[in-house]
């Protein structure tokens, strides 16, 4: 079980089933959220909108590029979701805020830091949600907890100073605005409330316990995300900076900057959110790259049935535009042209003879009469530290179906030529 290990964040993979489908980032507060996809098991999604999704998502992560000790026990956040691999792998939790508490949807995202949810005065937000949720909104003046965040107070300050923030006076509110890649936004003001959640302490027993945090309410939003078919209540950030909840919580002496993220492939899918520390025996670290916006790791090397593919290692390596990134908001793993081309070589000269393999609308595909299992080779991705990630036929291939009588995968590595970054997905 490979974990990687950053200037006080800690992230843990457990790689399960159908790609990269299991994330750990270590915190030492033991809390757990339901994540549920963003699109229902029964709803079939071609492998193009997928790609569409993380061209998106790309647009987001590319666009933000330029910018402690705890106790406690551990809270867990149960995951819902699909194992179809039609279904786009978009997952999301919810989360208690205010008092009396109140319940929102939120989508998990390790590619950015605040969590904002919805507030009442808010235009263009959505009504309704294609995923059989009940949206609500957020109200300040609903909560007796609550209070406006000004930008007099130091919170605001370290948001301006990286660009999170906006104010026009010291007196005034501290404001946010987001701009997507995608061309949709939101922008909000920032308030304080209480999170709410259970503790799991001792070997099983649960603790009702909460901490003031300070998060967005969102009073406008565009794009896409005003549309209904994947609509949830807000975002949930897993980012670095000091306005994310786990920054928040570990600088209160709540928990350390640990979380971990578990995404199932198997069975019915979900999987699991856990804020704190989870000890495994096992477990190989592998460095994060320090002073990274990203969750950046060191990757050394891809193998094809435990051989090393010829790729030149300045690939792989940190730069300004290179560089490994996991984000738990991709569904495909892209690799740069230069990795992708030899590792597409090696991994076809070991495919079977008996699979008919073609390019189906830009994919590279497969038509298979037996078992991939048996018929494709494993890869691996080795990084720094020993740790390793080992793919079996069925992680890394994705059903299509069936084509002329034979079973349809298509390859879930794509090319990416229009940069040199390394992204590694959620796919299961």
């Amino acid at each position: 079980m490979p974990a990687f290990l950053y200037a006080g964040f800690l992230v843990i993979f457990l790689f399960a089933s159908l790609f990269f489908p299991v994330v750990f980032v270590y915190s030492s507060f033991p809390a757990t959220l339901t994540l549920e996809r963003a699109f229902p098991a029964n709803h079939k999604v071609e492998f193009e909108q997928l790609k569409a999704h993380d061209r998106v998502r790309h647009g987001r992560i590319l666009q933000s590029s330029g910018g402690g000790g705890g106790g406690g026990g551990i809270v867990d956040f149960q995951v819902d979701g699909s194992p179809d691999p039609f279904t786009v792998g978009l997952y999301f939790t919810t989360v208690k805020l205010g008092s009396p508490p109140k319940e929102f949807y939120v989508q998990i995202d390790t590619g950015s830091d605040i969590l904002w949810v919805a507030c009442e005065s808010c235009q263009g937000c959505p009504k309704s949600s294609g995923l059989g949720i009940q949206l609500e909104l957020y109200s300040p003046r609903s909560s007796a907890s609550s209070s406006l965040t000004s930008c007099s107070d130091d919170i605001c300050s370290e948001a301006v100073q990286t660009a999170e923030a906006g104010c026009s006076s010291q007196n005034s509110q501290c404001r946010y605005q987001f701009q997507y890649g995608d061309g949709s936004g939101t922008s909000g003001f920032f308030v304080s409330d209480e999170l709410y959640f259970d503790a799991i302490v001792g070997d099983s027993s649960t603790v009702n316990s909460s901490a003031p945090i300070v998060f967005g309410c969102s009073d406008y939003q565009s794009g896409d995300l005003t549309k209904p078919d994947r609509a949830v209540d807000g975002i949930f950030g897993f980012g670095q900076h000091e306005l994310s909840v786990i920054s928040q919580l570990s600088s209160r002496g709540i928990t350390p900057k640990v979380f971990s993220h578990c995404l199932k492939g198997k069975d019915n899918g979900g999987g699991i959110l856990v804020l704190g520390e989870i000890v495994e025996p096992g477990i190989v670290y592998s460095p994060l790259v320090p002073s990274q916006p990203h969750y950046n790791l060191n990757l050394l090397s891809i193998a094809v049935n435990g051989q090393i593919v010829p790729i030149d290692p300045a690939v792989f390596e940190t730069s300004r535009n290179r560089g490994t990134i996991v984000d738990s908001g991709t569904t495909l793993a892209y690799l740069p042209e230069e990795a992708y081309n030899p590792f597409f070589t090696v991994l076809t000269a070991a495919v079977s003879q008996s699979v008919r393999s073609f390019i189906l609308k830009g994919n590279e595909c497969f038509l298979v009469t037996g078992s991939v299992n048996d018929l494709f080779p494993s890869v691996a991705f080795n990084f720094a530290g020993g740790a390793s990630i080992g793919l079996k036929p069925g992680d890394y291939l994705i059903s299509q179906g069936y084509l002329d009588g034979a079973a349809l995968w298509c390859l879930g590595f794509q090319k990416d030529s229009g940069q040199g970054i390394t992204i590694l997905g959620g796919l299961d």
